[in-house]
């Protein structure tokens, strides 16, 4: 799950990460309100879950009240593309006014879940402000990183070899360890996936402050979270995926044409590379999990028709804990209650699979079945070729 700017920052806030002075606002006349309160030089920020705002035109720099107005009225409504947002952008529908910094020195801070160690990463740079992927990519040894044990924590030397290793004047070190232990103890307390501040700005007086922040937590852990869900955003998350939240799948959109409902992560990555390689293009990643019944599978099929690019549809089923007779009555179930109009594949193995498969002839529906995987791709491609 991910939030906004100015939620990270307030919990960022918390663990004594320094940031501007700010407030969110609505409406073009709230952000000159809460220019006129801060006083001075402004920034006006887009709020949106994507970076790369200020390159798409959503941060300005104002020099007065009546400024920071102006350029509120402009970034509210707008449809803000980055490259995060893809070309469709994302609506912005509030902004962050926030004091201005004086900024001397740019640098990055990141913090991430490393696979290959199943630690924490801690990474430092003193690139900040700049995409932190080309920087990895061009310039991989201008990002220092240092790997917690989670037994142990973070160690005072790691932030200290850090600090030397990015040219944190000596006077600072000490404020940039408490930073970095900060932020450590927000990741871990609240079971981030991410937690990214860039820049971490030096400024003229001195000072370490987090310019932007980033934070993205573990779904699978919320539930031991109610004050971070309730930061949840919907309208920044695609409809359909916030729907399919509700009964327990696992969706995400994609740009293709074939509707995929498989059960299992692994089997529907699977599934939608057969896809691919048999010349089509998925228009989702649809997991039902493992314990699926008639209605799962019923709330599954509306949602991948609710895109309407959609032109057929693969069910791909291993039975094991899941029997293949339950997910049979669930697709006739719901393509009779769904007027299911476009070609459906249904392939399936595991538990009960004969009476699954003689469920499906008896419905007198048009389903093709299939014995396997590649079959059942190159077959749901060919259904739809002459619509495609």
């Amino acid at each position: 799950m991910n939030i906004h700017e100015f939620q990270a920052k307030e919990l960022l806030a918390k663990y004594g990460v320094a940031v501007p002075k700010g407030a969110v606002a609505d409406t073009s006349i709230d952000a000159e309100a809460v220019a006129k309160e801060l006083g001075g030089t402004v920034v006006v920020k887009a709020q949106i879950h994507a970076g790369g705002r200020g390159k798409g035109g959503g941060v300005k720099v104002a020099r007065n009240p009546a400024e920071a107005r102006d350029f509120a009225a402009q970034i509210l409504g707008m449809q803000l593309v980055t490259h995060q947002t893809g070309p469709e952008g994302q609506r912005v529908k509030r902004i962050l006014v926030e004091a201005a910094s004086r900024i001397k020195k740019e640098l990055y801070l990141g913090f991430v879940v490393d696979r290959a160690s199943g630690k924490v990463a801690v990474m430092a740079s003193t690139e900040g402000g700049m995409d932190i992927e080309k920087v990895a990519a061009e310039t991989p040894e201008r990002i220092l990183t240092e790997i917690v044990d989670p037994v142990m924590g973070l160690m005072p030397y790691q932030a200290r070899k850090l600090a030397f290793g990015i040219g944190i004047p000596a006077e600072l070190t000490t404020k940039f360890g408490l930073i970095v232990a900060g932020v450590y103890k927000a990741f871990v307390e609240n079971d981030c996936s991410l937690v990214e501040i860039n820049p971490l700005v030096l400024t003229e007086e001195g000072k370490l402050i987090a310019l932007d922040a980033k934070m993205n937590f573990d779904g699978n852990a919320l539930f031991r979270h109610k004050q971070i869900q309730e930061l949840r955003d919907f309208d920044e998350e695609d409809p359909a995926e916030v729907e399919a939240s509700k009964y327990g799948i696992s969706y995400i959109a994609l740009d293709g044409n074939i509707g995929c409902m498989v059960n299992g992560a692994g089997l529907a990555m699977a599934t939608l590379d057969m896809i691919k390689i048999s010349g089509g293009s998925p228009a989702n990643f649809l997991d039902v999990g493992g314990g699926a019944n008639t209605e799962t599978v019923t709330n599954a099929f509306r949602l991948i028709l609710s895109d309407s690019k959609v032109k057929g549809i693969l069910v791909n089923i291993f039975g094991g804990i899941m029997k293949c007779d339950v997910i049979a009555q669930g697709v006739v179930t719901a393509a009779q209650s769904l007027g299911l109009a476009v070609p459906l594949v249904v392939r399936m193995e595991g538990t009960n699979v004969d009476l699954g498969r003689e469920i499906l002839a008896k419905s007198g529906l048009n389903i093709i079945n299939a014995a396997d995987i590649r079959e059942a791709a190159e077959q749901i491609v060919a259904a739809i070729a002459p619509s495609a």
